[in-house]
């Protein structure tokens, strides 16, 4: 199987999910600065059926954030929404998530995290992704996308936890993944390792 292929493929397809969903200008409606990160921004979408954006405003409005996930779900596809408040936690933000329906079949997750300006985690994700970028090669993309397309889904390990292995700890194998990661379980935030 040619994974870069499926890769560029589901990677379309999020694409396609953005423009039709239009929940970047929706955001943008009530002045949100809007980043994608994650695994579409990094090229690295396998399986997983996530786009991952970060959404900064100068304060957290439960409100507006709420009336711009209402506008969302009144998209056809929308089947799902889930809402957390971590406003008063040092992640600062509201926690969204949506589903959207692909031709009756493929279930997209939206991971929408509303970020106030400023706070403890503003760019944090968005840092570690252009540092991914800049240190994968045509090797180490190979094996992130063979380790994440042999992974069952099921078993709930994170891009990053795939990253890592690869590009720190030079695992090129699901098999490799799983003994590195043993081995060097991460000890504190994630968010704080850098390739």
């Amino acid at each position: 199987m040619d994974l870069n292929k499926l890769s560029l493929h589901n990677q379309e397809i999020a694409w396609a999910v953005l423009e039709d969903t239009q929940v970047v200008r929706l955001w943008e409606e009530i002045g949100a600065k809007v980043n994608l990160v994650g695994s579409l921004k990094s090229g690295l979408l396998m399986k997983h059926r996530d786009i991952d954006l970060h959404i900064y405003t100068d304060e957290l409005s439960i409100s507006d954030s709420f009336a711009v996930m209402a506008k969302l779900a009144e998209h056809p596809r929308i089947q799902d929404v889930t809402y957390r408040n971590l406003i008063r936690t040092e992640e600062a933000c509201i926690e969204w998530h949506a589903w959207y329906e692909e031709n009756n079949r493929d279930r997209w997750q939206l991971d929408l995290i509303h970020i106030r300006k400023g706070s403890l985690y503003d760019g944090v994700v968005e840092r570690v992704t252009d540092a991914v970028v800049r240190k994968l090669t045509p090797e180490t993309k190979e094996a992130i996308l063979r380790i994440k397309y042999e992974l069952p889904e099921e078993v709930g390990f994170s891009g990053l936890q795939v990253y890592r292995a690869v590009l720190t700890g030079g695992a090129r194998t699901s098999r490799e993944f799983w003994e590195w990661n043993e081995k060097n379980p991460f000890v504190g935030n994630v968010l704080d390792w850098r390739p």
